[in-house]
């Protein structure tokens, strides 16, 4: 009996304690909104003197300081004693007065003219030029010596070409399908013949028929301050299978 007492008390506080659980568990909730919901309900407003401090430019900059006064200038009036091409008397007397001493003129050695000029020549004419510079002797100018050969290009000997003689195409060349340009180096005489001949470039079956063929070649007299001279050129002869 007294074990069923004892239950029966244990179950009656065990049900206390949840109904109170329960209890403060509501009334903690209820007042937890209520301070959630009071910030929301009552606003307050931004306050305004420490809006406008925000809002305000910042004043501007102090002006630089004024630049420093400038020393005055003094003008000084130049007095002039001439008025309107006249001489005016002066209105003070100079304290320091300058003596202007003329330089003597040279005695006349003989052998010149009234109206001449100093330094001249004897016999010189009156009002001649300063110095007698030029005298009435002709004085003869020398003559450049014309060379006696000059190195022109090869368009300037193409123009002088007046006879052209064209190269015998070697058998073996044509056979062998070898074709292309001799270059060679001319020594053309005053009187317009070659002199010499030399090989630059170009193969070596071609070079014979081009240098036979090219040592008939004439040309007119290259001429330099009227008078013929040797010329030293570059000439190109071309060996084409196709004729050109």
């Amino acid at each position: 009996m007294f074990e069923d007492s004892l239950i029966e008390s244990g179950n009656k506080l065990r049900t206390k304690r949840l109904g109170t659980t329960i209890l403060s568990f509501i009334l903690q909730m209820f007042l937890l909104s209520i301070l959630i919901l009071i910030p929301l309900i009552y606003t307050d407003a931004l306050p305004k003197q420490q809006l406008m401090t925000f809002l305000m430019a910042p004043p501007p900059p102090p002006p630089p300081p004024p630049p420093p006064a400038a020393a005055p200038i003094k003008v000084v009036r130049a007095v002039s004693e001439i008025v309107e091409g006249q001489l005016r008397t002066p209105t003070k007397i100079p304290k320091n007065i300058q003596m202007i001493k003329e330089e003597e003129t040279p005695p006349d050695l003989g052998g010149g003219v009234a109206g001449g000029v100093p330094g001249g020549i004897p016999g010189g004419s009156a009002g001649g030029v300063i110095g007698g510079i030029i005298s009435s002797t002709p004085v003869a100018v020398p003559k450049v010596a014309t060379p006696q050969r000059v190195r022109v290009s090869q368009g300037v000997s193409n123009g002088l070409l007046i006879k052209r003689v064209q190269p015998n195409y070697p058998p073996l060349a044509r056979q062998a399908r070898i074709q292309g340009q001799v270059v060679l180096h001319a020594e053309i005489s005053k009187d317009g013949t070659i002199q010499n001949l030399q090989l630059i470039s170009g193969h070596a079956m071609l070079a014979p028929a081009a240098i036979e063929a090219v040592k008939q070649w004439r040309y007119k007299p290259y001429l330099l301050n009227g008078e013929p001279v040797a010329v030293e050129t570059e000439v190109i002869v071309n060996f084409s299978l196709s004729g050109g």
